[in-house]
């Protein structure tokens, strides 16, 4: 088996290398025949970990490789037993090794959604001080130099619709969906209707956005202020449980010695 499985390997590199065969061709041609497969957040996860250059196709493309030489790399290790139960096993592997990185991505997005939540109402200040000179557009387009590399393609995508035409307030939603944190509804509405506002209420819905934003502030700050004193407590427990446990370790082997005495 292990042989037959050495030549058959030997024999598809020495293919690859001849450009006689092409795996990359393969699992193109077969991608929009598994392209269901691809998640809906898949696109945005993406862009948070690696940014809005990316290709996403090829990232793609490159699960349905692995995914795919997982399932054969199974089923010719179990090809002199083979059968459905095998086959399943093989499918069922392969397509964990394919949702293998989407895990991770939804990782990594899960574990700097705390970051995303605290750097949003400092990115709203910023955007406060553009608004008093500028169009909410207007200020959102110069604001995405300046924006943490985390909103910069949702902030991109707003702007381009905007500039479409679309008046609606769907473009300020669709960026709330894509960041779904701590009150970035409610902002993402604040935003749309100081749109809207006539230069003469513009102050006024000004100062009501800018209020929400310093609560945002004091929040996020609290937050800060709560999460560094669960860290000190889980420090201190942790402490404490090590002590007590060397403590105790060391009265139990005293008293095991003075038995054996």
């Amino acid at each position: 088996m292990i042989i037959f499985l050495i030549i058959a390997v030997i024999i598809i590199t020495i293919l690859e290398v001849n450009k006689k065969l092409s795996s990359k061709q393969f699992i193109s041609d077969l991608n929009p025949y598994f392209k269901f497969l691809m998640e809906d957040d898949y696109v945005f996860l993406v862009g948070v970990r690696y940014g809005g250059d990316v290709d996403v196709e090829k990232l793609f493309n490159i699960r349905l490789r692995n995914g795919f030489i997982t399932i054969a790399l199974v089923m010719l290790l179990s090809l002199s037993r083979l059968n459905f139960v095998f086959v399943l096993a093989a499918v069922i592997i392969g397509f964990i090794v394919f949702k293998l990185p989407y895990f991770q991505l939804t990782g990594y997005y899960k574990k700097n959604l705390y970051t995303i939540n605290l750097m949003l109402p400092y990115y709203l200040k910023s955007l406060e001080i553009l608004i008093q000179h500028y169009t909410v557009p207007v200020a959102m387009a110069r604001s995405i130099d300046t924006a943490p590399d985390i909103f910069k393609p949702g902030l991109q995508r707003l702007v381009e619709k905007i500039e479409a035409g679309n008046s609606t307030v769907d473009p300020y939603m669709d960026f709330a969906k894509e960041y779904p944190v701590r009150d970035s509804m409610r902002m993402m509405r604040l935003l749309y209707r100081l749109s809207l506002g006539a230069q003469e209420n513009k102050q006024t819905q000004l100062e009501q956005f800018s209020k929400t934003v310093s609560t945002l502030q004091n929040k996020s700050r609290e937050q800060k202020y709560k999460d560094r004193l669960d860290t000190m407590e889980k420090k201190t427990m942790i402490m404490l449980c090590a002590t007590g446990g060397g403590v105790l370790l060391l009265l139990f082997m005293s008293l095991t010695m003075m038995m054996g005495i």
